[in-house]
């Protein structure tokens, strides 16, 4: 996709994710896990020259399951609960992919004020998304959420200190308005980061469309090329985080096998890719194990007791994917952002 629709994306992007989460949170609370999947062919871990395992690929980690989990459902699913899901936004996706009407109304001036994309001024359609069509199964089990721990399934509540620094952020924006500057705008509008945590680290669904990852790796270095606003992360492979004045994109990642568990340690990050509101003391612990021909077991934990009042972890399959990532032709100077920015002055013209 093109950046000069990012705007639109972005608050498509939103309504998407809360209808999937509205599907999910109709499952009952009391689920049974689910049957194990009939057993494969026996499989061999491939390996690389030095012997770990071989990570190589592309992958996409799509869901429809929720990065949190609906009050008062369990965590592991039942079949049929799994299925239902699945059908109603194949239901859904079915009714969105109708053909349009070319003799349907322009929308009103100034979009109408409901949440779809920019007012429902329009955005991209149904045909164009793909946030994934399958309820995450990790082990065997369909899962209600991406997080496993706090026990609940929900992000922790954020300290004092937090909310005091949230506060002091919102203070500093008084008298900036979101389109005064093009640095006001978010790094995923601007095509200088993919939106919301596609990157990470944590590496998240965005549950909108681009959820693939295409992952080189090396005796000394992993190279994992996101789909989404074509970030690269380089993992170094040993070594130590550079000085706390260091921060560059995503963060600093250094990784380490722990049998055949490649585990990636993520300090150091941008002050402007701030994750839920985290401060200069994150750290992101990922966990990337594969566990079949077609699957990795990516696992992530959170740790900064200045934001969070607990660390907290999530678990995401990865599922192996033959279709190529083509280039995001997206950069800052697009015409989608100076458009923004020049409508936003044609209204401060026409209000005075």
């Amino acid at each position: 996709m093109h950046g000069r629709s990012i705007a639109l994306a972005a608050a498509a992007a939103l309504t998407a994710a809360a209808s999937l989460t509205s599907l999910t949170a109709q499952a009952p609370s009391t689920a049974k896990p689910a049957s194990p999947a009939a057993k494969s062919k026996t499989w061999t871990l491939p390996r690389t020259p030095d012997g770990h395992p071989d990570l190589q690929g592309t992958w996409s980690n799509g869901t429809i399951t929720p990065l949190e989990r609906p009050d008062g459902a369990s965590l592991v699913l039942t079949k049929a609960d799994a299925e239902r899901l699945e059908k109603g936004l194949a239901d859904r996706s079915k009714q969105l992919d109708q053909p349009s009407s070319p003799d349907r109304p322009a929308p009103p001036k100034g979009g109408d004020g409901s949440t779809g994309a920019a007012g429902n001024v329009g955005g991209y359609n149904n045909f164009w998304l793909e946030p994934g069509d399958r309820v995450a199964v990790v082990n065997g089990e369909y899962r209600s959420s991406l997080i496993v721990d706090p026990p609940d399934g929900k992000i922790p509540p954020i300290t004092a200190e937090a909310r005091q620094r949230n506060a002091a952020r919102l203070a500093a924006m008084r008298g900036r308005g979101q389109y005064d500057h093009p640095e006001m705008r978010p790094l995923g509008e601007r095509c200088l980061m993919s939106f919301g945590s596609n990157a990470g680290p944590p590496m998240l669904p965005n549950y909108f469309y681009n959820n693939n990852y295409q992952i080189v790796q090396t005796k000394d270095q992993v190279m994992i090329l996101v789909e989404m606003v074509h970030d690269v992360r380089v993992i170094r492979m040993g070594g130590e985080h550079p000085p706390k004045h260091l921060r560059p994109w995503m963060g600093d990642s250094i990784g380490r096998w722990e049998g055949d568990t490649l585990v990636v340690e993520t300090t150091n990050f941008h002050p402007l890719q701030i994750f839920r509101g985290a401060s200069e003391n994150l750290k992101v612990t990922e966990r990337f194990t594969r566990t079949g021909p077609e699957t990795i077991l990516y696992k992530f934990t959170i740790d900064d007791p200045t934001t969070f009042t607990r660390p907290w972890s999530g678990e995401v399959p990865f599922t192996r994917t033959n279709e190529l990532i083509y280039e995001y032709a997206c950069h800052e100077g697009n015409y989608a952002l100076s458009n923004i920015l020049s409508g936003e002055r044609a209204r401060e013209r026409g209000q005075k």
